[in-house]
This record gives C-alpha cells, structure tokens and sequence, in this order.
C-alpha cells in the first residue's frame, strides 16, 4: 500500500461522501480507492468510515484522522514546492470555473501570457455562471461576480465591477429612450433578464441620482443564466440591460449599444476567487489567483473601501 496514495483517497472520500465521487475525481476505479482506504484502516486498526448503501459518514475517530491527514498532505505539498525551481516554477493541473462572458472576453485571451509565465501549469477551465460544488467536483477555484453566497468558502477579492444601463439602437428605436429608470416597469419597455444561479430568478437592480434612490425590476420577455446569451440578447434588441464595462466597452464604442441613464450610478459588482477552505493553498494555485488580481487591474480594479 501506498500511504500518501491510501491517505489522498481517504481525504477525498471524506470530502466528496462517496468512493464513487472520490474515484473520479482522483481518475482512479471506485475498486482501487475502496481497496485503499480499507487498506488504511487496517493498517490503522481503526474504522475511519461508515458506509451504507446510501452514503458514507466519517467515525469520529476518522474526523480526528482527517484534520491530520489534509495537514500533512498540505506539509508535503509546501515541502515540494519551497524547493527553489518548484517556487520559481510552479506545475501540476489546476481546475478552475469562470463566467463565460469573463473567459472569452479577458481570461482566454490573456492566457497565452499566463502560460508563457508558468508553462508548466495545466489549465482545465469550466466556463459557467452555475454554482459549482468545489468539493465534489474536485475544483481548485472559481471566479465569480457578487456576494458570495457559501461564506464558508476561503475568498479574495480580485475586482470590482462598473456596471451600465445600455440597449441596442434597434430597441430604443422600437420602445424609445427611457429617461428615468421607473419607465422600465412601463408596460411598453422590456429588459433582458439574467437568471442568478444562487437564487434561479432575476433580481432588481439598485440605482440612485444623488438623493434619489430606485429598485428596478422591470419586465422581460427572456431570461437567461448564461453572461454571453444575456449579452446577445442585448444586442439582439430584446431589452435593457445592465453590463460591467469590460462586456459593453467595445461595443459602445462600434455603436452597437447605447447608454443609457449616465446620470445614474450603480454600486459595483465584487469579483472574487473562492476555494475550498480544507484545500492548501499551491503554488500554482496562488500563481492563478496573483495573475487573475494583476489583470483584473487594468479592466476592474478594486475600489478603496
């Protein structure tokens, strides 16, 4: 038995509650990783898991046993990558999720600077705005816009997000150029509307003008749960809606959407990238994370409090 293996196979069915989940997450058979943790357990003359048909809980004695373990697998992670060329150049595969408006627009493009950087870091990117199961889905760290909502996850704040009314000149063509943003709850104005994965429906948007303050809700004939469908139903026409500046710069300045309300301000949108709190912070890991906050600089930099 391979300790480091038999005790890496542990901690992922701890973490996943599932020889099946933790199977795959470590490309293993579900048979192997069972074989390791029994293997452990014997070798420990202790039960470290309960399992039934339906799932498997830790024993106390395997909880006190995990603590230990993810230390110790955390000790020797830093014990390879204190040594100097692991420092200077840091490697192994890295699993991230992002928002798709986010990876296409700045992320993807930017990453053959990244990979020139530390070309020995494997990227496995999932593109989404749904709420990701880090554990589980045994995923390093996502990057997502707003409040988290999991606040026992471990978080950095990367950037802030300045958001915009805009429409396409098709649709203000069409409904008309709304000049307050109380006419959006008029029966002729529509919005596009954007499906936040936390909650499944959309939510109003706050906006104030000095000592005017509104919550707008608006009316939409489509929403959507995906940044790049909520963009192209924008330009499509279909209604207002509401964009960080990286998503609507280009745009604006092609004449493709339109402004509208400048006069009002937004609060912005904090861009974080969360982890698991049990999961050592690598090498490579903090190399993403210091790489996302320099680029997030020059497209949202993070507002003094």
């Amino acid at each position: 038995m391979d300790r480091f293996d038999a005790m890496n196979a542990f901690a992922r069915v701890v973490e996943t509650g599932s020889f099946t989940k933790a199977a795959e997450t470590l490309r293993m058979s579900k048979t192997t990783v069972t074989q390791l943790v029994q293997q452990l357990e014997a070798r420990l003359r202790v039960r470290l898991l309960n399992r039934t048909t339906r799932k498997v809980n830790v024993t106390a004695d395997g909880a006190a046993y995990y603590e230990r373990v993810i230390r110790l697998l955390a000790d020797m992670d830093d014990a390879e990558t204190s040594l100097s060329s692991a420092s200077e150049a840091p490697r192994g595969r890295l699993r991230v999720d992002v928002p798709s408006p986010l990876a296409r627009m700045v992320l993807v493009p930017a990453l053959p600077a990244f990979h020139a950087r530390y070309p020995d870091i494997q990227l496995d990117m999932g593109v989404s705005d749904r709420i990701v199961d880090l554990i589980g889905e045994n995923v390093d760290c996502v990057v997502r816009g707003g409040e988290l909502a999991d606040q026992s996850l471990m978080a950095r704040r990367v950037g802030d997000l300045q958001l915009g009314v805009y429409a396409a000149p098709a649709y203000l063509e069409r409904a008309g150029t709304p000049t307050h943003p109380r006419e959006l709850e008029d029966s002729h104005h529509r919005i596009v509307g954007f499906l936040w994965a936390r909650t499944g429906r959309a939510l109003p948007y706050a906006m104030r003008r000095g000592e005017e303050s509104v919550n707008v809700h608006g009316r939409y004939i489509l929403a959507v749960d995906d940044g790049n469908a909520y963009l192209a139903a924008g330009l499509a026409g279909m209604g207002v809606m509401w964009l960080p500046d990286y998503m609507s710069k280009a745009h604006v300045a092609q004449g493709d959407l339109i402004p509208i309300f400048e006069d009002w301000q937004l609060d912005p949108m904090p861009m974080f990238v969360a982890f698991p709190p049990n999961r050592h912070v690598s090498a490579k890991l903090r190399a993403f994370i210091d790489w996302i906050v320099e680029l997030m600089g020059s497209y949202a930099p993070i507002r003094a409090q």
